[in-house]
């Protein structure tokens, strides 16, 4: 899936996803996405905010919350979190500062 409409998140689907980032997601991509969480990692965790994630499609995104990240610490989110639960976490991730 490309940029579509869905992610275009109604306010009840972003405060979900910001609770479910704030659970899940804060402690290593810290309270902003810039990677500056409270646990470290070598490779580092990703800046949600960098124009290198900002530039990839939605669709790639939403895989790499679901499937994981190969080499990385980054977990598949899959047997954890539903489609849906991905989709609000990462329309609250696009609401970030750049």
């Amino acid at each position: 899936m490309a940029s579509t409409p869905s992610l275009a998140a109604d306010a009840q689907n972003l405060v979900r996803g910001k609770m479910l980032y704030e659970k899940y997601c804060v402690t290593c991509h810290g309270p902003q996405g810039r990677g500056d969480g409270a646990v470290q990692f070598a490779p580092p965790v990703a800046d949600l905010t960098s124009s290198d994630v900002l530039m990839k499609p939605d669709s790639r995104l939403l895989k790499s919350i679901h499937e994981g990240r190969p080499n990385t610490v980054m977990d598949a989110w899959k047997s954890k979190l539903s489609d849906e639960a991905i989709r609000d976490i990462l329309a609250y991730v696009l609401t970030f500062p750049r």
